[in-house]
């Protein structure tokens, strides 16, 4: 509360991301704070998930006094794998939540889940358990992709986690992923033809990308698709969906009406969130400051410090210079942008601070040409980078 370099008028809404980061083997494309369970297990000692419920309980009284009497518009556990923890064990974190933090009526609570964790009726405990949407890591149908990707589960299993899942939850997600080793364009359309068999409310489609400290890096996989397939890729991706009456809402997102992911879209929006968990991250707002924090990173050293009240490795103010690019590096990504008035109010900077470089993407072709919105054109909408880093410090 003390005095800073901003003014921003009002708090933007406020999320809550949970880290549970267990899998049960480490895929070679994922760089995400990801550890697998020891020993080849294929469950989470119960010893291990009751610790680290009780570091999150201790993690999250640390920071009740950053967003005290600030109401949660939805909650996001992630991973790892967090669907390793059984239905009664998510139960207990969301009750513990819920006792610690004003919910907003119907708080969106998504659980990530993946198909090698499936058991009949699972997907149900975790809906009694008060989650109120799921998203399933499925990534690909085709069993041999699979085994190219890492993945533990098989085709069928994804078939089956699907089908489950939409008996137990109005609203659920399916993740996939397009650009694969091998892949051709048939291909892919049969996976999507597969995934939209199921009519799902919401699918979330992410090119392969190798990234920094993977196995991937260390050894790419061969015979990956090109710009150019990849690219009709996509605009086989955007036609597809759009025949099923979804719509492509974010680069990388697409939802029948009324199923957007709220959590998501309060990210984009450069909304507030609190990160709980190993190697978590919070992005919070004051009247004169933005903050942004990690935790610690490894679980066990993680769960040690927050029973000490210390769960942030560190953390620092985001600068005045740094705010245009970090607030565009978000809102750009959604099909419909965000009012001008958005950006004044949650970076709490003036419309000069990014006067220049909306001129400048205005006169490239990569910004719509209205005064009252910042939104990317067509042609914006593809070279996507090319945009965000106009606004750049200098």
């Amino acid at each position: 509360m003390r005095p800073g370099t901003l003014t921003l008028a009002a708090l933007p809404p406020l999320s809550l991301y949970v880290h549970l980061p267990w899998c049960l083997r480490k895929c070679p494309y994922c760089d995400f704070n990801s550890h697998e369970i020891r020993g080849g297990e294929k469950s989470l000692p119960v010893d291990t998930a009751r610790a680290y419920l009780a570091a999150l309980r201790a993690d999250l009284e640390a920071a009740l006094p950053l967003i005290w009497g600030r109401p949660v518009v939805s909650i996001f556990i992630g991973g790892g794998t967090p669907s390793l923890f059984a239905p009664e064990q998510i139960a207990e974190l969301i009750s513990d939540l819920r006792a610690r933090l004003p919910l907003e009526a119907g708080c969106e609570i998504t659980l990530e889940a993946n198909p090698g964790t499936f058991e009949r009726d699972r997907f149900k405990g975790f809906r009694a358990a008060g989650v109120t949407r799921l998203s399933i890591g499925v990534q690909s149908f085709d069993d041999g992709k699979l085994g190219a990707l890492g993945r533990v589960h098989s085709g069928e299993q994804a078939r089956a986690a699907i089908a489950e899942a939409a008996q137990a939850f109005e609203t659920f997600n399916i993740d996939l992923m397009y650009a694969l080793p091998q892949q051709s364009l048939a291909q892919l359309d049969e996976e999507l033809r597969t995934a939209l068999a199921y009519q799902p409310p919401h699918l979330s489609v992410y090119h392969l990308t190798i990234e920094p400290n993977t196995r991937f890096a260390v050894a790419p996989p061969s015979n990956l698709p090109d710009g150019d397939l990849a690219s009709e890729m996509l605009d086989l991706i955007t036609a597809r969906t759009g025949e099923q009456g979804m719509e492509r809402y974010e680069v990388s997102a697409y939802a029948r009406a009324g199923h957007r992911c709220a959590h998501n879209q309060n990210y984009w929006q450069f909304g507030d969130y609190l990160g709980i968990g190993a190697g978590a991250h919070s992005k919070l707002s004051f009247p004169h400051r933005v903050l942004r924090q990690v935790r610690w990173r490894e679980p066990a050293a993680y769960s040690a410090k927050a029973l000490e009240g210390a769960a942030v490795s560190n953390e620092h103010e985001v600068s005045r210079a740094e705010l245009p690019f970090e607030f565009m590096l978000n809102a750009l990504r959604l099909r419909e942008g965000v009012p001008v008035s958005q950006f004044l109010e949650r970076t709490g900077l003036p419309p000069s601070s990014i006067a220049k470089a909306m001129a400048a993407g205005r006169s490239k072709g990569l910004l719509l040409a209205d005064p009252a919105r910042i939104a990317a054109s067509e042609r914006g909408f593809d070279f996507l980078s090319d945009l965000q880093s106009l606004f750049l410090a200098d």
